[in-house]
Order: structure tokens, then C-alpha cells, then sequence
């Protein structure tokens, strides 16, 4: 058998949509113009940040599909290193040294 929930799942999201147009039906302009200049500030910074997660959902992908992803070669490392001037004690804190 089945059994039915407190709350009807096609009428939820109605009352929800519902109680959204009332309540901003009843806020004044000015009251709408600030809760819209909330709104694009809000809207602005979730813009940014999805923008500066792009490269490590990139990495996450790549770390998925593409194996050599973690097959680091330290040589890489060692071509660059050896023409940077760093003094010995910052590559050892590196591991190079």
C-alpha cells in the first residue's frame, strides 16, 4: 500500500509561486526597487564565484576522464627550478634540495 503525505506535491509548488507574487504584489516601489538592486548584487557575487570555480571544476573533470591528469613529472619541475635564482634553502623547502 501506499501512503499519502501531509502535503500534496502538485498543489506545494503552486502555494509556493502564490505566496511569492502575493507578497511582492504587496511591497511598495520602493520597496521593490531595493529588494532589485538586492537581488543584482546577490545575483552578481553567485556570477563571480561560479566564475572563479570554473577552473577547478575543469581539474575535477579532467581528474575524472583523463588519467595522466595525475602522473606528475618531476623533471617539469626541475627545468623550471634550475632557471629560477633561488637560493638553496628556499628549494629544499620545496623538496628540490
Amino acid at each position: 500500500m501506499q501512503s499519502k503525505g501531509g502535503l500534496p506535491e502538485v498543489d506545494f509548488l503552486q502555494l509556493i509561486k502564490q505566496f511569492a507574487c502575493t507578497k511582492w504584489d504587496s511591497l511598495t516601489d520602493n520597496q521593490k526597487t531595493f529588494a532589485k538592486k538586492v537581488w543584482g548584487v546577490i545575483s552578481f557575487k553567485w556570477r563571480w564565484q561560479i566564475a572563479m570555480n570554473v577552473p577547478y571544476l575543469a581539474i575535477f573533470l579532467l581528474d575524472r576522464t583523463i588519467p595522466a591528469v595525475h602522473q606528475f613529472d618531476m623533471s617539469l619541475i626541475a627545468t623550471v627550478t634550475s632557471k629560477l635564482p633561488l637560493p638553496a634553502f628556499i628549494s629544499s623547502w620545496i623538496g628540490l634540495g
